[in-house]
Order: C-alpha cells, then structure tokens, then sequence
C-alpha cells in the first residue's frame, strides 16, 4: 500500500512537472508570438480612437470596453478554433492565409496613403439622430475591423508555434489574444481620455499641475495624427514584411532573398551600428513592398468599385 501511496505520488509530481514545463513554454512562446505581433497592434491602437471621436465624452470608455469584449469573442470564440483545426488538419494553409491578411494590411495603409494624399473614396454613413443606434452602429463597425487585425495577430501567433503540440498552441494563442486586447485598449482608453486627464489638472491650484494639464489637452490632436501615420506605416512595414517572408516561406527566392543581401551589406557596410542599419533596410524594404502591392490593390477595388456603381 505504501508504495502505491509512493507510486502515485512520483505520477502526481512527473504530471506537475510537465505541467509547469508546459506553462513555461506557452510563457516563452506567447512573449515571441507577442512580440511578432507588435506591428499590427501598433495599427490596431491607432485605429480604434477615432471610433469614439464625436461621441459623447460619458460613453467613451464603455463604448471601448464594448468594443474590447468583442475583440476577446472575435480571438477566442472564432479564431482560436478556427486557428486549431487549421494546424490539425491544414497547416500548410497558414503561410497563404497569412500573406492573404498581409496584403489585406497593405491595401489598408495603400487606401490611408491616399487619402492623405487627397484621394478620398466615399463611405457609408450613419443617418440618424439616435444615440443608441448610433453607438451600437460604432461598435459593430470597430468590432468587424477588430475581427480582422485579430485574425492577423492570432495567425501570426499561430505560425511562430505551428511545431508545437496542440495544447501549447490553445494556450499561446489564448495568451496572446487576451495581452494583446488588454494592451490595445487599455492603451486607447488612455489616450481618449487623456484630454479629460488634462483638463482636470488644469483646474488644479498648482502650476506644475496646470502647465501639464494643458501641454496634455493640447498636445492629444498632435498625439493622435502621430498615431495614425504610426499605424499606416506600421501596416505597411508588418504586410509587406508578412509577404516578403511567406514568398521565401513558400520557395521564391525573390523579393526575398534580394532584400536580404542589401540588408546583410548595409549592416557590414556600417559597423558598429550594422545590426541597426540592417534592420531598418529590411524594415524599408518591407514597407515599400506594402505600398506597391496595396498601391495595385486599392486601384483595382476602386476601378471594381465604379464598375458596380455604374451598373447599380
């Protein structure tokens, strides 16, 4: 009886064993994945401030943690599954869906580029006067844009742990997704309010408190330009960096490998600072990939476009 007693014990002690080697790797994993992803959450932060611009400053915050409960249904109820059986039964297809989200991002920031630029495409507006109808038309169009920078994050995710066994990979992706939703809209939370932060130290006796408070109130319109170029070049640098790496991934030695050339012969060039400068040229590389192919995307949806509108 002892020894069972014993016996049992060992088993008890080699399954916490493997199941805290399996939190260290979903640990380890999740931070790589995460950090893979940084691109697109850096675009996805940049995007959602202007879903509560207008709005009425009491609704922001729970217009966001709407927003930011449908983010958590859109990685975990859609996505993960979705993400799993396709590493099951078809992982060769995440290399192609990947650079399908990739050129998805470029043709975003191509179409950001030129409205910048001044080539503005027309949208659906909401007509009506009715507060509720106007958030909840808000918040389903932030959630279907959510739905997918999400799909990109978890995809990413999903690649960097593609070898891994099926439980690592459920557990990564649920981390990630869940960082990831807390970072970006606890992030934008912060920002749209940080006007409301500013004014109210503003109204404060001291004049440290008030010189800030205003510096914040009207620094915010600077911030919030700033992170929209932010965001397009991110979207930019991450799709065409996502098609530049799937083109090698699927055996074409170019763009890739031309790219990586240049990068290794700017680095050698530059010394000290090579592992710097041979970043950036992959980086610069990656990003004038994306205008080219989201520049040849965003022509082809607008001549479809007005093809549809003339027969409509």
């Amino acid at each position: 009886m002892p020894s069972g007693l014993i016996a049992l014990l060992d088993d008890v002690a080699g399954i916490a064993k493997l199941a805290a080697a399996s939190i260290d790797d979903v640990g380890a994993a999740s931070g790589k994945a995460a950090t893979k992803a940084a691109g697109v959450v850096i675009d996805d932060a940049a995007v959602t401030p202007k879903y509560v611009t207008g709005l009425s400053p009491s609704r922001e915050l729970p217009i966001i943690g709407r927003i930011a409960a449908g983010s958590v249904r859109n990685k975990l109820i859609f996505i993960l599954p979705a993400a799993l059986l396709l590493t099951a039964f078809a992982p060769w297809a995440i290399t192609p869906i990947l650079m399908c989200g990739g050129a998805y991002l470029c043709f975003e920031g191509a179409e950001k580029l030129m409205e910048a630029f001044g080539d503005h495409h027309e949208e659906a507006v909401v007509t009506t006067d009715d507060p509720a109808a106007i958030e909840a038309a808000t918040i389903s169009g932030a959630v279907r844009t959510d739905l997918i920078l999400s799909a990109e994050i978890m995809t990413i995710a999903l690649n960097d742990v593609a070898r891994e066994p099926l439980l690592t990979q459920a557990g990564v992706l649920i981390v990630v997704g869940l960082i990831m939703t807390v970072v970006v809209y606890g992030a934008v939370g912060l920002i749209v309010k940080m006007d409301d932060i500013g004014l109210h130290m503003a109204k404060r006796s001291s004049k440290v408190s008030k010189t800030v408070g205003r510096l914040l109130v009207k620094g915010m319109p600077i911030v919030l330009s700033s992170l929209s170029v932010i965001g397009t070049g991110a979207m930019l640098w991450v799709g065409g960096g996502i098609l530049l790496h799937g083109t090698h991934t699927l055996g074409l030695a170019w763009p890739a490998e031309p790219v990586e050339h240049m990068a290794h012969a700017v680095a050698g060039a530059t010394g000290w600072f090579g592992p710097v400068t041979g970043w950036l040229t992959t980086a610069l590389a990656s990003a004038l990939l994306g205008v080219a192919v989201g520049a040849v995307l965003a022509a082809e949806v607008h001549a479809l476009g007005k093809v549809v509108r003339k027969k409509g």
